[in-house]
């Protein structure tokens, strides 16, 4: 204590949490393979955590300003949405074999592998959007009719789907720059380029839906081009941030060249990626055909308390993926134990930090519910199963923490079978017989939830502690 009575030590632990929070943000340079493993996980974390945020921006902004257009407009946003869980799952497949190989090049100190990795990755990006690109812009009009769109939807809302497919390599591109960035550690400018296209976006908006001042007044189609510009941009920086030599990743022109046995070797790692990640991305849709059984109340409930889940999980979802660099890159530069002590450093600050956000939300889960609906059967279906699903938040962080470590040690085919059994084989069949064979009806998909996130935890725990994904080459 001075003598004024301040205690110096609490002092001290304030200005090196604030100095720790600024060099994160500004993403001072730092070796993620030596030091204090607990700080290195929060240099990574903060700018991930804030990138993934960023990244939930861009729909809730459109969906705000397309709002003022009625219902058929939103509508479009909806069905045009579930269209493109098609780009973001190949494209956040790609993304975990683009992090996995510049993270693992890093570690071994090898610059211009990373390098070559990141341009390898990029372009095989731009070839797989560029054919799904062409098919949007050809099918989009038969594409939303198929998801079951009406005459309205389809006279207002083809040329948004049109636009927000055949341009989607703004998607793609913005997905694996930044995963790049990730895997070299350098998430802080990962977060500054969705932050550059989260700015333009917001400004665009408004500008281009209802023709401001100069601009046209495009409707709907605006909030496309709103975003497209937006992502496009960002990228644009990003891609002059990785020409400038700052940071870990520097690409040079020698570097800009097709490898066909790198791009080979990332699309392998990627494929299996991408079949994690539509297993899990297509469980949630099929859950909500179960919900629907009971009504379409039933599904607005569900649909409200999934997004309150899924906002809530970003946070924890960018801890994982500092936990998936630092794997990576610890094992790039033959250290095992140190990848494996990140692991469960990362997973022990994900469960306190969500599981105090699953008692927040069983508190104030008629609050949070009663910002999207007013409806009161409507809130109590979100309501309850918003409480149920956060009975299981320290269990889902352990999981995704694991899962991600897996992927970060470019072990893509074990998180992959691991989807497929608690998805597919376990929450599925379960929510369905608790659903329909049980007095818990609506109330035993949410369960399921809880149920498979458990067994995910569980089996993740069983086969990280086997250590296979040690020995895994990328």
């Amino acid at each position: 204590m001075t003598s004024d009575g301040t205690n110096t030590g609490a002092q001290a632990g304030r200005t090196s949490l604030w100095r720790d929070i600024r060099d994160a943000v500004r993403g001072a340079e730092h070796d993620y393979t030596q030091g204090a493993i607990g700080r290195a996980i929060f240099l990574l974390a903060v700018p991930m955590v804030l990138e993934m945020s960023m990244e939930s921006v861009f729909a809730v902004v459109d969906a705000f300003f397309v709002g003022r257009l009625g219902p058929a407009a939103v509508a479009t946003i909806g069905l045009t949405e579930s269209l493109m869980v098609v780009i973001y799952t190949v494209a956040m497949g790609l993304s975990i074999g683009v992090t996995a190989t510049v993270a693992r090049r890093i570690g071994e100190k090898d610059t211009d592998g990373a390098a070559r990795a990141a341009v390898q990755g990029l372009l095989l990006g731009l070839l797989l959007s560029v054919i799904l690109g062409v098919a949007g812009a050809v099918f989009a009009r038969d594409l939303l009719a198929l998801m079951g769109a009406d005459a309205d939807v389809l006279r207002i809302g083809t040329g948004f789907t049109r636009v927000s497919l055949a341009c989607n390599s703004a998607v793609f591109l913005l997905f694996l720059i930044n995963a790049a960035f990730r895997g070299a550690g350098d998430a802080a400018v990962a977060m500054r380029v969705l932050m550059v296209g989260n700015a333009i976006n917001i400004v665009l908006d408004p500008l281009l839906i209802f023709g401001v001042g100069p601009f046209p007044e495009l409707g709907i189609e605006g909030a496309a081009w709103a975003t497209v510009i937006g992502r496009t941009v960002g990228f644009l920086w990003a891609l002059w941030h990785l020409s400038t030599g700052e940071g870990n990743l520097h690409v040079h022109r020698r570097h800009v060249r097709v490898e066909p046995g790198t791009m080979l070797h990332i699309a392998t790692l990627s494929g299996w990626g991408t079949v994690q990640v539509a297993l899990s991305s297509m469980s949630w849709i099929a859950l909500v055909r179960i919900t629907s059984g009971f009504g379409a109340t039933a599904v607005a409930g569900y649909t409200i308390a999934i997004r309150i889940l899924l906002f809530a999980l970003m946070p924890a979802y960018g801890v994982g993926a500092a936990a998936a660099t630092m794997v990576g890159q610890a094992l790039g530069a033959d250290n095992p134990a140190r990848a494996e002590q990140a692991v469960w450093v990362a997973a022990r600050i994900n469960m306190v930090v969500l599981g105090l956000t699953g008692v927040l939300f069983w508190f104030t889960a008629p609050t949070l519910v009663g910002w999207f609906s007013d409806v009161g059967a409507v809130r109590d279906v979100g309501v309850t199963g918003l409480q149920i699903m956060s009975l299981g938040f320290p269990l889902y962080a352990l999981g995704m923490v694991l899962e991600q470590s897996f992927n970060g040690a470019g072990d893509t085919r074990t998180p992959s079978w691991m989807n497929f059994v608690v998805f597919w084989v376990l929450q599925l069949p379960l929510a369905w017989y608790m659903s329909q064979h049980t007095a818990l009806a609506w109330r035993g998909v949410y369960i399921a939830v809880v149920g498979a996130y458990t067994a995910l935890a569980v089996i993740s725990a069983f086969f990280f502690r086997r250590g296979g994904w040690k020995t895994k080459q990328v």
